[in-house]
């Protein structure tokens, strides 16, 4: 396994390089023989690295499509050279490999880890989540091969979220987040076992989105839901939900992997946004309230 942890490391920079300088098809063949040599000497059977490059190209239109239609937001030219390459070598194992031979859970994970090596910040969990939707699309094969192997723990992970608003010129309007799969969401933060659920939340959110004057005015709801994160394993996030007021502040989103943007919008136009469906039922709720008022 390791041998083969190694190949895909080959056929990861053999791949950057063709898709750098453009080059075809016939062409990432050399690269990867001069790659082998430079990069990876003791590797042995150079088969499977070949065999691998050879899906990835000769399946490259049919894997960018399942990139579009998985990460609907990042147009293939958008995402990076690494993180796409990553994307086509964990596609091609998960899709057209033999699952005999490459398991789709091997796949994803092999994957993760490659992300996590060569690419950025959040290159891991960008993987995870684009691997993870076509797993699901696929019918999750495989998932009950290792049933009778003992379970891996689920880590319990508490978290505080909040539908912060603000009164500004006559009209309402909502500080929401964006993550690098495309949604716009609740800032949110973690809350530690010996710690007050509201002002947890409330220092979380004021360090997220980088605004001081926060007002808890009471809880809308809870959610419940399996992660998986590519450091921690797999991990069940138990989120509270606040409204929270607030002074119509910039916006200085903090830097961390995950999110890429943050602003205001009207509470009028944010139903037309693109949230996951846990969430909506609590917008929705927090929308209900301010309407009233």
């Amino acid at each position: 396994m390791a041998n083969r942890h190694l190949a895909r490391s080959v056929v990861l920079q053999s791949l950057f390089e063709w898709d750098f300088i453009g080059s075809l098809g016939k062409e990432a063949d050399e690269i990867l023989e001069r790659d082998i040599v430079e990069f990876a000497p003791g590797m042995g059977d150079p088969a499977f690295a070949k065999t691998l490059l050879r899906l990835v190209i000769s399946k490259r239109d049919d894997i960018d499509n399942t990139i579009l239609k998985a990460a609907p937001e990042w147009p293939i030219d958008r995402i990076s050279i690494v993180d796409r390459n990553v994307l086509r070598i964990g596609l091609a194992e998960l899709i057209f490999a033999d699952r005999s031979e490459v398991p789709p859970k091997v796949a994803i994970n092999e994957a993760i880890e490659l992300a996590k090596t060569f690419g950025g910040e959040a290159s891991g969990r960008f993987v995870n989540g684009v691997l993870g939707t076509v797993y699901k699309e696929l019918g999750e094969p495989g998932k009950d091969d290792f049933s009778k192997k003992k379970a891996a723990p689920i880590t319990q992970k508490k978290l505080g979220g909040g539908f912060v608003y603000s009164r500004h010129n006559g009209e309402v309007f909502v500080a929401l987040v964006h993550d690098i799969f495309g949604h716009w969401t609740l800032s949110k933060g973690g809350i530690a076992n010996d710690q007050d659920e509201g002002e947890a939340t409330l220092q979380e959110i004021s360090k997220e989105l980088g605004i001081k004057n926060l007002k808890l005015i009471g809880k809308i709801g809870e959610n419940e839901y399996l992660a998986s994160h590519p450091e921690e394993g797999k991990l069940r996030k138990h989120v509270v939900y606040f409204l929270i007021e607030s002074k119509f502040e910039d916006i200085k989103l903090e830097q961390k992997g995950g999110l890429d943007d943050a602003k205001w919008f009207r509470l009028k136009d944010i139903l037309d946004l693109n949230f996951y469906d846990d969430i909506l039922p609590i917008v929705t709720k927090a929308v209900q309230l301010l309407v009233k008022k």
